[in-house]
Protein backbone atom coordinates (compact mmCIF):
# COMPACT_ATOMS: atom_id res chain seq x y z
CA UNK A 1 0.00 0.00 0.00
CA UNK A 2 2.59 2.52 0.99
CA UNK A 3 4.93 1.91 -1.87
CA UNK A 4 2.20 2.71 -4.38
CA UNK A 5 1.40 5.90 -2.51
CA UNK A 6 4.85 7.16 -3.35
CA UNK A 7 3.60 7.61 -6.91
CA UNK A 8 0.73 9.85 -6.01
CA UNK A 9 1.24 13.52 -6.65
CA UNK A 10 1.17 15.82 -3.65
CA UNK A 11 -0.45 19.21 -3.71
CA UNK A 12 0.34 22.37 -1.84
CA UNK A 13 -1.48 22.68 1.42
CA UNK A 14 -1.69 26.39 0.81
CA UNK A 15 -4.28 25.74 -1.87
CA UNK A 16 -6.61 23.98 0.48
CA UNK A 17 -7.86 26.62 2.78
CA UNK A 18 -9.73 25.61 5.92
CA UNK A 19 -12.86 23.51 5.76
CA UNK A 20 -15.87 24.32 7.81
CA UNK A 21 -15.65 23.16 11.40
CA UNK A 22 -17.78 20.11 12.16
CA UNK A 23 -20.67 20.16 14.55
CA UNK A 24 -18.95 18.88 17.63
CA UNK A 25 -18.14 19.69 21.17
CA UNK A 26 -14.57 20.46 22.02
CA UNK A 27 -12.88 17.52 23.62
CA UNK A 28 -11.33 17.77 27.04
CA UNK A 29 -8.23 16.05 25.71
CA UNK A 30 -6.16 18.62 23.82
CA UNK A 31 -3.46 16.41 22.33
CA UNK A 32 -4.08 13.30 20.29
CA UNK A 33 -1.59 10.78 18.96
CA UNK A 34 -2.73 9.58 15.51
CA UNK A 35 -0.99 6.72 13.73
CA UNK A 36 -0.99 6.42 9.93
CA UNK A 37 1.18 4.35 7.58
CA UNK A 38 4.64 5.92 7.52
CA UNK A 39 5.95 7.64 4.39
CA UNK A 40 3.62 9.23 1.89
CA UNK A 41 0.49 8.68 3.98
CA UNK A 42 1.88 10.25 7.11
CA UNK A 43 3.30 13.20 5.20
CA UNK A 44 0.00 13.76 3.41
CA UNK A 45 -1.99 13.70 6.64
CA UNK A 46 0.48 16.04 8.32
CA UNK A 47 0.21 18.46 5.40
CA UNK A 48 -3.44 18.26 4.38
CA UNK A 49 -5.48 16.95 7.31
CA UNK A 50 -4.05 17.48 10.78
CA UNK A 51 -3.57 21.29 10.68
CA UNK A 52 -7.19 21.93 9.71
CA UNK A 53 -8.41 19.41 12.29
CA UNK A 54 -6.52 21.31 14.97
CA UNK A 55 -7.92 24.64 13.76
CA UNK A 56 -11.47 23.23 13.78
CA UNK A 57 -11.32 21.50 17.15
CA UNK A 58 -8.45 22.95 19.17
CA UNK A 59 -6.97 19.46 19.51
CA UNK A 60 -3.28 19.21 18.64
CA UNK A 61 -2.19 16.08 16.76
CA UNK A 62 1.05 14.22 17.36
CA UNK A 63 1.61 12.26 14.16
CA UNK A 64 2.88 8.70 14.59
CA UNK A 65 4.39 6.74 11.66
CA UNK A 66 3.14 3.17 11.77
CA UNK A 67 4.83 0.17 10.15
CA UNK A 68 2.66 -1.62 7.60
CA UNK A 69 1.38 -5.17 8.02
CA UNK A 70 0.66 -6.58 11.44
CA UNK A 71 3.82 -5.26 13.13
CA UNK A 72 1.87 -2.27 14.45
CA UNK A 73 -0.81 -4.54 15.90
CA UNK A 74 1.87 -6.45 17.83
CA UNK A 75 3.31 -3.19 19.17
CA UNK A 76 -0.12 -1.97 20.27
CA UNK A 77 -0.85 -5.29 22.02
CA UNK A 78 2.46 -5.29 23.87
CA UNK A 79 2.09 -1.64 24.88
CA UNK A 80 -1.51 -2.15 26.03
CA UNK A 81 -0.40 -4.90 28.40
CA UNK A 82 1.88 -2.29 29.97
CA UNK A 83 -0.99 0.20 30.09
CA UNK A 84 0.49 2.35 27.33
CA UNK A 85 -0.76 3.55 23.94
CA UNK A 86 1.90 4.38 21.29
CA UNK A 87 -0.98 6.00 19.41
CA UNK A 88 -4.50 6.83 20.57
CA UNK A 89 -6.05 6.44 17.10
CA UNK A 90 -4.51 4.09 14.55
CA UNK A 91 -5.17 3.35 10.89
CA UNK A 92 -5.33 -0.42 10.61
CA UNK A 93 -5.51 -2.80 7.66
CA UNK A 94 -8.59 -5.00 7.85
CA UNK A 95 -6.97 -8.31 8.80
CA UNK A 96 -5.04 -6.59 11.61
CA UNK A 97 -8.21 -4.77 12.68
CA UNK A 98 -10.09 -8.05 12.99
CA UNK A 99 -7.20 -9.66 14.91
CA UNK A 100 -7.29 -6.71 17.30
CA UNK A 101 -11.04 -7.11 17.67
CA UNK A 102 -10.61 -10.79 18.55
CA UNK A 103 -8.01 -9.74 21.16
CA UNK A 104 -10.43 -7.15 22.59
CA UNK A 105 -7.76 -4.52 21.98
CA UNK A 106 -9.94 -1.69 20.72
CA UNK A 107 -11.75 0.77 22.99
CA UNK A 108 -15.53 0.94 22.71
CA UNK A 109 -16.66 4.36 21.49
CA UNK A 110 -19.78 6.45 22.07
CA UNK A 111 -21.47 6.50 18.67
CA UNK A 112 -24.03 9.04 19.86
CA UNK A 113 -21.17 11.53 20.17
CA UNK A 114 -20.13 10.88 16.55
CA UNK A 115 -23.06 11.88 14.29
CA UNK A 116 -21.06 11.82 11.07
CA UNK A 117 -20.53 8.06 11.39
CA UNK A 118 -24.07 7.82 10.00
CA UNK A 119 -22.58 8.86 6.64
CA UNK A 120 -20.72 5.56 6.33
CA UNK A 121 -22.13 2.32 4.85
CA UNK A 122 -22.45 -0.61 7.22
CA UNK A 123 -19.30 -2.36 6.04
CA UNK A 124 -17.29 0.66 7.22
CA UNK A 125 -18.79 0.66 10.74
CA UNK A 126 -17.12 -1.82 13.10
CA UNK A 127 -18.38 -3.26 16.38
CA UNK A 128 -17.82 -6.14 18.74
CA UNK A 129 -20.24 -8.99 18.20
CA UNK A 130 -23.24 -8.32 20.37
CA UNK A 131 -21.52 -5.38 22.00
CA UNK A 132 -20.30 -1.87 21.34
CA UNK A 133 -19.03 0.10 18.37
CA UNK A 134 -15.25 0.57 18.12
CA UNK A 135 -14.17 1.96 14.73
CA UNK A 136 -14.87 3.13 11.18
CA UNK A 137 -13.48 2.94 7.69
CA UNK A 138 -10.68 5.47 7.29
CA UNK A 139 -9.56 5.34 3.66
CA UNK A 140 -10.22 2.97 0.78
CA UNK A 141 -8.72 2.13 -2.59
CA UNK A 142 -9.48 -0.09 -5.59
CA UNK A 143 -7.56 -2.96 -7.15
CA UNK A 144 -8.61 -3.09 -10.79
CA UNK A 145 -7.81 -4.85 -14.07
CA UNK A 146 -4.94 -3.01 -15.76
CA UNK A 147 -3.45 -3.34 -19.23
CA UNK A 148 -0.89 -1.82 -21.56
CA UNK A 149 -2.69 0.14 -24.28
CA UNK A 150 -0.01 -0.55 -26.91
CA UNK A 151 -0.35 -4.30 -26.48
CA UNK A 152 -4.12 -4.26 -25.87
CA UNK A 153 -5.71 -1.45 -27.95
CA UNK A 154 -9.15 -2.44 -26.66
CA UNK A 155 -9.83 -2.45 -22.93
CA UNK A 156 -10.75 -5.83 -21.40
CA UNK A 157 -14.27 -5.93 -19.98
CA UNK A 158 -14.14 -8.84 -17.54
CA UNK A 159 -11.81 -10.44 -15.00
CA UNK A 160 -12.36 -13.66 -16.98
CA UNK A 161 -9.77 -12.39 -19.45
CA UNK A 162 -7.22 -13.63 -16.89
CA UNK A 163 -8.20 -17.18 -17.90
CA UNK A 164 -8.09 -16.53 -21.68
CA UNK A 165 -5.44 -18.77 -23.34
CA UNK A 166 -4.65 -15.84 -25.65
CA UNK A 167 -3.00 -14.17 -22.65
CA UNK A 168 -0.43 -16.90 -22.02
CA UNK A 169 2.61 -15.67 -20.03
CA UNK A 170 1.20 -12.11 -20.00
CA UNK A 171 -0.12 -11.47 -16.49
CA UNK A 172 1.21 -9.89 -13.32
CA UNK A 173 -0.82 -10.79 -10.22
CA UNK A 174 -0.34 -9.99 -6.55
CA UNK A 175 1.42 -12.87 -4.84
CA UNK A 176 -0.66 -13.44 -1.72
CA UNK A 177 -4.21 -14.67 -1.23
CA UNK A 178 -4.71 -12.00 1.41
CA UNK A 179 -3.66 -9.02 -0.72
CA UNK A 180 -4.67 -10.10 -4.24
CA UNK A 181 -8.21 -11.15 -3.28
CA UNK A 182 -8.15 -13.36 -6.36
CA UNK A 183 -10.32 -15.89 -4.53
CA UNK A 184 -13.07 -13.29 -4.28
CA UNK A 185 -12.55 -12.30 -7.95
CA UNK A 186 -12.80 -15.96 -9.02
CA UNK A 187 -15.92 -16.36 -6.91
CA UNK A 188 -17.61 -13.45 -8.67
CA UNK A 189 -16.56 -14.70 -12.12
CA UNK A 190 -17.53 -18.36 -11.80
CA UNK A 191 -19.46 -19.05 -8.57
CA UNK A 192 -22.06 -16.25 -8.27
CA UNK A 193 -20.14 -14.41 -5.58
CA UNK A 194 -18.08 -15.20 -2.51
CA UNK A 195 -20.49 -17.31 -0.43
CA UNK A 196 -18.66 -20.38 -1.69
CA UNK A 197 -15.64 -19.26 0.35
CA UNK A 198 -17.53 -20.00 3.58
CA UNK A 199 -16.31 -23.62 3.63
CA UNK A 200 -12.92 -25.25 3.08
CA UNK A 201 -14.43 -27.39 0.32
CA UNK A 202 -15.63 -24.24 -1.40
CA UNK A 203 -12.26 -22.51 -1.04
CA UNK A 204 -10.53 -25.52 -2.62
CA UNK A 205 -13.02 -25.50 -5.50
CA UNK A 206 -12.29 -21.81 -6.11
CA UNK A 207 -8.52 -22.33 -5.84
CA UNK A 208 -8.65 -25.13 -8.41
CA UNK A 209 -10.52 -22.82 -10.78
CA UNK A 210 -8.02 -20.03 -10.13
CA UNK A 211 -5.13 -22.44 -10.75
CA UNK A 212 -6.21 -22.53 -14.39
CA UNK A 213 -4.67 -19.04 -14.82
CA UNK A 214 -1.16 -20.29 -14.01
CA UNK A 215 -0.05 -20.71 -17.68
CA UNK A 216 -0.96 -17.03 -18.19
CA UNK A 217 0.93 -15.68 -15.16
CA UNK A 218 4.39 -14.34 -15.83
CA UNK A 219 4.90 -12.77 -12.40
CA UNK A 220 3.35 -13.28 -8.97
CA UNK A 221 4.56 -9.96 -7.59
CA UNK A 222 5.31 -8.61 -4.14
CA UNK A 223 7.23 -5.56 -5.42
CA UNK A 224 4.63 -3.16 -6.77
CA UNK A 225 7.24 -1.00 -8.49
CA UNK A 226 8.54 -4.02 -10.40
CA UNK A 227 5.12 -4.79 -11.84
CA UNK A 228 4.31 -1.16 -12.62
CA UNK A 229 7.51 -0.80 -14.63
CA UNK A 230 6.84 -4.04 -16.51
CA UNK A 231 3.27 -2.92 -17.24
CA UNK A 232 4.41 0.43 -18.57
CA UNK A 233 7.03 -1.11 -20.89
CA UNK A 234 4.64 -3.84 -22.05
CA UNK A 235 6.93 -6.60 -20.76
CA UNK A 236 3.98 -7.78 -18.64
CA UNK A 237 1.03 -6.17 -20.40
CA UNK A 238 -1.89 -7.11 -18.15
CA UNK A 239 -2.70 -7.84 -14.53
CA UNK A 240 -4.21 -6.47 -11.36
CA UNK A 241 -3.00 -3.22 -9.79
CA UNK A 242 -4.12 -0.07 -8.01
CA UNK A 243 -6.63 2.05 -9.92
CA UNK A 244 -5.41 5.44 -8.69
CA UNK A 245 -1.72 4.82 -9.38
CA UNK A 246 -2.45 3.44 -12.84
CA UNK A 247 -4.54 6.51 -13.61
CA UNK A 248 -1.70 8.79 -12.57
CA UNK A 249 0.72 6.86 -14.77
CA UNK A 250 -1.70 7.20 -17.71
CA UNK A 251 -2.04 10.92 -17.05
CA UNK A 252 1.77 11.08 -17.15
CA UNK A 253 1.70 9.68 -20.69
CA UNK A 254 2.40 6.03 -19.93
CA UNK A 255 0.55 3.52 -22.22
CA UNK A 256 -1.53 1.99 -19.43
CA UNK A 257 -5.20 1.92 -18.44
CA UNK A 258 -7.23 0.86 -15.44
CA UNK A 259 -10.54 -0.92 -16.09
CA UNK A 260 -13.38 -1.60 -13.68
CA UNK A 261 -14.48 -5.03 -14.98
CA UNK A 262 -18.16 -5.88 -15.26
CA UNK A 263 -17.86 -8.04 -12.11
CA UNK A 264 -16.52 -5.01 -10.18
CA UNK A 265 -13.10 -3.98 -8.89
CA UNK A 266 -11.83 -4.99 -5.46
CA UNK A 267 -12.42 -2.41 -2.73
CA UNK A 268 -9.76 -2.64 -0.01
CA UNK A 269 -9.47 -0.27 2.94
CA UNK A 270 -7.94 0.78 6.23
CA UNK A 271 -9.92 1.64 9.38
CA UNK A 272 -9.66 3.94 12.39
CA UNK A 273 -9.49 2.20 15.77
CA UNK A 274 -8.59 3.40 19.28
CA UNK A 275 -6.34 1.51 21.68
CA UNK A 276 -7.99 0.47 24.94
CA UNK A 277 -4.94 1.87 26.72
CA UNK A 278 -5.64 5.35 25.36
CA UNK A 279 -6.51 8.08 27.84
CA UNK A 280 -7.81 10.33 25.05
CA UNK A 281 -11.06 8.57 24.16
CA UNK A 282 -13.08 11.77 23.79
CA UNK A 283 -10.54 13.40 21.48
CA UNK A 284 -10.32 10.15 19.51
CA UNK A 285 -14.07 10.23 18.96
CA UNK A 286 -13.86 13.84 17.80
CA UNK A 287 -11.13 12.90 15.32
CA UNK A 288 -12.97 9.90 13.85
CA UNK A 289 -16.18 11.90 13.59
CA UNK A 290 -14.29 14.73 11.86
CA UNK A 291 -12.81 12.29 9.34
CA UNK A 292 -16.29 10.94 8.53
CA UNK A 293 -17.53 14.30 7.22
CA UNK A 294 -18.26 14.50 3.47
CA UNK A 295 -15.98 17.52 3.13
CA UNK A 296 -13.06 15.63 4.61
CA UNK A 297 -13.70 12.54 2.52
CA UNK A 298 -13.67 14.75 -0.60
CA UNK A 299 -10.46 16.35 0.58
CA UNK A 300 -8.82 12.95 1.08
CA UNK A 301 -9.75 11.96 -2.47
CA UNK A 302 -8.32 15.16 -3.92
CA UNK A 303 -5.11 15.39 -1.95
CA UNK A 304 -4.31 11.93 -0.58
CA UNK A 305 -5.65 9.91 -3.52
CA UNK A 306 -8.03 7.62 -1.62
CA UNK A 307 -11.56 6.61 -2.57
CA UNK A 308 -14.26 8.13 -0.34
CA UNK A 309 -15.71 5.85 2.35
CA UNK A 310 -19.10 7.54 1.97
CA UNK A 311 -21.57 7.46 -0.96
CA UNK A 312 -20.49 9.55 -3.94
CA UNK A 313 -23.57 11.81 -3.80
CA UNK A 314 -22.51 13.04 -0.37
CA UNK A 315 -19.24 14.38 -1.73
CA UNK A 316 -18.65 17.41 -3.96
CA UNK A 317 -16.19 15.56 -6.19
CA UNK A 318 -16.44 16.28 -9.91
CA UNK A 319 -16.89 13.37 -12.31
CA UNK A 320 -13.20 13.55 -13.17
CA UNK A 321 -12.09 13.69 -9.53
CA UNK A 322 -14.33 10.78 -8.58
CA UNK A 323 -13.27 8.62 -11.52
CA UNK A 324 -9.62 9.16 -10.59
CA UNK A 325 -10.08 7.30 -7.31
CA UNK A 326 -13.33 5.35 -7.38
CA UNK A 327 -16.39 4.03 -9.22
CA UNK A 328 -20.13 3.86 -8.59
CA UNK A 329 -20.11 0.24 -9.73
CA UNK A 330 -20.79 -2.37 -7.03
CA UNK A 331 -17.36 -3.42 -5.68
CA UNK A 332 -16.00 -6.85 -4.84
CA UNK A 333 -15.57 -6.86 -1.06
CA UNK A 334 -12.79 -9.02 0.43
CA UNK A 335 -13.73 -11.74 2.93
CA UNK A 336 -11.12 -10.65 5.46
CA UNK A 337 -12.26 -13.16 8.09
CA UNK A 338 -11.06 -15.98 5.84
CA UNK A 339 -7.50 -14.68 6.16
CA UNK A 340 -7.83 -14.48 9.94
CA UNK A 341 -9.75 -17.66 10.77
CA UNK A 342 -7.94 -19.97 8.35
CA UNK A 343 -4.73 -18.05 7.64
CA UNK A 344 -2.25 -20.95 7.86
CA UNK A 345 -4.47 -23.35 5.92
CA UNK A 346 -5.23 -20.81 3.17
CA UNK A 347 -1.55 -19.89 2.79
CA UNK A 348 -0.54 -23.56 2.55
CA UNK A 349 -3.18 -24.43 -0.04
CA UNK A 350 -2.49 -21.19 -1.95
CA UNK A 351 1.17 -22.18 -2.29
CA UNK A 352 0.31 -25.75 -3.26
CA UNK A 353 -2.51 -25.10 -5.71
CA UNK A 354 -2.20 -21.56 -7.06
CA UNK A 355 1.31 -20.13 -7.01
CA UNK A 356 3.31 -23.38 -6.69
Amino acid sequence: MMKRREFITTTSAAALGTLAAPSLALAQDKTLKVGTYGGYFEESFKTHIFPDFTEATGIEVESIAEPTGEAWLVQLQQAARAGQAPADVSMMAQVARIRGERANLWAELDRSAMPNVENLPDHFVHGYEGAGFYGTGAVSWYISLVSNTDVYPDAPESWTTLWDPANENSLGLLALASNSFLLEITGHCYFDGTDILATEEGVLEVMNKLAEVKPNVRLWYRDEGQFQQALETGEIPMGQYYHDVTGLAAADGKPVRSTFPKEGAVLDSGSWVVSKASEAIEASQVFIDYMSQPEIQSKLSRFVGTAPTIPRDMTDLTDEEFAAVSSEQEPILPRYELYVDKADWVNQKWSELVTG
